[in-house]
């Protein structure tokens, strides 16, 4: 028979809250000491950084852009329809070189032969009543002329008679009666003849004006015949300037009938070529008529001047137009893409480092800075000025000398120490 012994069990109960006191007791020191551990510094491959030495000297304070190659505006020739027409005959494509006298298209237009045919006999018909008139005027003239004489034949025998009478009137040959009567038909015949040359020259002067009247519609006949030639002329569409033919939005098609001032064709000089840049607009605010740029056709680089700054923002952009001062690559023709970067500024004796692809212009940026046992890399907190293109001004929290890793970091953004393997 099993006797009951109450004081071994109180002796084992009491030893296992003892030991689950002491289990508890180490689990949280060992709980709390992993807590006051440091994490382990995370280790870098050094060959897959990007360092760079702070450095002090000039610095070129610029900004970049990506474009296109564009046609400057008086390179442009834009070719428009004279006339309601149909498209016969398309004689050049895009992309052909051509000459002033290059003929690109044939347009019809019907309309236009009939109103030629009646501008010419129009002119015809103008230039023979100028001719009618003109001999009706010719013949009443010469009888105005003739009547003319006339009168001052008489006139010119009046007055020689009367200077006669009165010499012989102071001889006392003829009578006083006698030599008034000659004296007052001088008078008379020399009224007649000052109011026949007066007729004379007011009747040659009517016949100006008429034969100016006639000729006026000669010439109107004759411009009207000239805008119809012109305008047939035209029905065959030159280039215009030496260049080559560009795309239009909508191309030509033989048998379309096109209206008066529609495009028909372009043509462009690709030798006058600008780069139309895209800049950010918080950096287009700095940029100034007239400076220096340099244009990547990545076929070689072309300096420039601004030219243009769109004051128009599109999708966070500015357009900034950039003139090429230099002879342009083999390869560059209207919509290559091109790099293009503008000079804003020389800063002289600025500290500078290459510039990270985070960083922007007047901010406070973090950079691990390898220490001087080039095993390792802190975080610092560097504040920065001016970021051009390539390099960007340091203003505090590096000194000249100093190593930088340059590339990006962000993975380690939870640390501020690596270690460099």
């Amino acid at each position: 028979m099993d006797i009951s012994r109450p004081d071994i069990k109180k002796k084992k109960l009491r030893r296992q809250i003892i030991v689950l006191a002491i289990v508890a007791v180490g689990v949280t020191a060992a709980a709390w000491a992993v807590m006051r551990l440091k994490p382990a510094v995370p280790s870098v491959d050094a060959s897959t950084i990007w360092p760079e030495t702070v450095q002090r000297g000039d610095m070129i304070y610029n900004v970049r852009g990506l474009g296109t190659l564009t046609p400057r505006e008086e390179s442009i020739e834009l070719i428009p329809a004279q006339t309601d027409a149909t498209v016969v005959r398309i004689r050049v494509l895009p992309g052909t070189k051509v000459t002033p006298d290059t003929i690109l298209m044939d347009l019809s237009d019907p309309q236009l032969q009939q109103e030629l045919v009646s501008a010419k006999l129009a002119l015809d018909g103008a230039e023979a009543d100028y001719k009618s008139l003109q001999a009706q005027l010719d013949s009443a003239i010469m009888d105005k002329k003739s009547a003319a004489a006339q009168v001052n034949a008489q006139y010119s025998q009046a007055e020689l008679q009367d200077q006669i009478d009165q010499q012989l009137l102071g001889l006392g040959v003829i009578s006083g009666v006698q030599a008034n009567q000659s004296k007052n038909n001088a008078e008379q015949l020399t009224a007649q003849h000052q109011i026949s040359v007066q007729q004379l020259d007011v009747n040659e002067k009517a016949i100006k004006v008429q034969l100016a009247s006639a000729q006026t519609k000669i010439d109107s006949a004759r411009a009207l015949l000239d805008l119809y030639q012109k305008q047939e002329d035209e029905l065959q569409v030159r280039a215009g300037i030496s260049g080559v033919v560009a795309s239009l939005p909508t191309p030509m098609q033989v048998g379309e009938h096109v209206t008066a001032g529609t495009s028909v064709a372009e043509v462009i000089d690709p030798t006058q070529l600008k780069a139309a840049l895209q800049i950010a607009e918080t950096q287009a605010h700095e940029i100034l008529l007239g400076q220096k740029a340099e244009i990547d056709t990545h076929n070689g680089i072309v300096p420039g001047h601004v030219t243009r700054i769109d004051p128009s923002v599109l999708n966070g952009t500015r357009t900034v137009d950039v003139t090429l001062d230099g002879p342009l690559p083999q390869g560059a023709v209207p919509q290559l893409s091109v790099d293009g970067t503008i000079e804003l500024a020389h800063l002289h004796n600025v500290l500078k480092v290459g510039r990270p692809a985070f960083a922007n212009d007047n901010s406070t940026i973090s950079l691990f800075r390898i220490d001087p046992n080039g095993k390792t890399a802190t975080r610092v907190q560097v504040q920065v000025g001016k970021a051009s293109t390539t390099e960007i001004e340091i203003l505090s929290g590096l000194n000249e000398g100093d190593r930088v890793i340059l590339s990006d970091m962000s993975r380690y953004d939870a640390t501020d120490k690596v270690r460099l393997e």
